[in-house]
């Protein structure tokens, strides 16, 4: 069984992969303790800082994101990447863990697929809530209705 310190490095790697460049160090700081929670078999199945989750590990080899894990993403890569905007209407019912439809999503990643694990961000740049887009980039900015993110947790207040 290989140790914390090689399982983060290679966390990091894939998260540079699903997320872009410096994914990895912005959820996995090297100077920080983690700790991983471990399936039966002591592969990596959840990430965990003192703030709480910052990301599961499925066995897809994707990961998803906590509100622990979107902060640090959002403050680790440059915007559009991986981030749904929406405006005020669509706010409240974020932070509650609501879904986003296609037709509040101010902006979005060029970069976001259907399936893509993303941010959902208020305009202003605050974190509302992390989820699964269900729609590509374009089709977000085209439809007028259809459900855009799949919200997974919502920030709260």
């Amino acid at each position: 069984m290989s140790d914390d310190a090689d399982d983060l490095a290679e966390l990091r790697a894939l998260a540079d992969y699903q997320f872009g460049h410096g994914a990895g160090t912005a959820l996995f700081p090297a100077d920080e303790k983690l700790r991983i929670k471990r399936t039966t078999s002591g592969r990596p199945q959840q990430v965990v800082a003192d703030e709480g989750r910052v990301v599961s590990h499925g066995i897809d080899g994707r990961f998803t994101l906590g509100i622990a894990g979107g902060r640090r993403l959002a403050a680790g890569l440059d915007a559009p990447a991986a981030r749904v905007v929406v405006g005020d209407e669509s706010e409240p019912f974020v932070r509650e863990g609501r879904n986003v439809f296609a037709k509040f999503v101010d902006e979005v990643g060029p970069e976001v697929r259907p399936g893509d694990e993303v941010l959902v961000v208020h305009k202003s740049g605050d974190l509302l809530g992390v989820g699964r887009a269900e729609l590509s980039a374009d089709a977000m900015r085209a439809f007028g209705s259809g459900m855009a993110v799949k919200t997974r947790e919502g920030a709260g207040e």
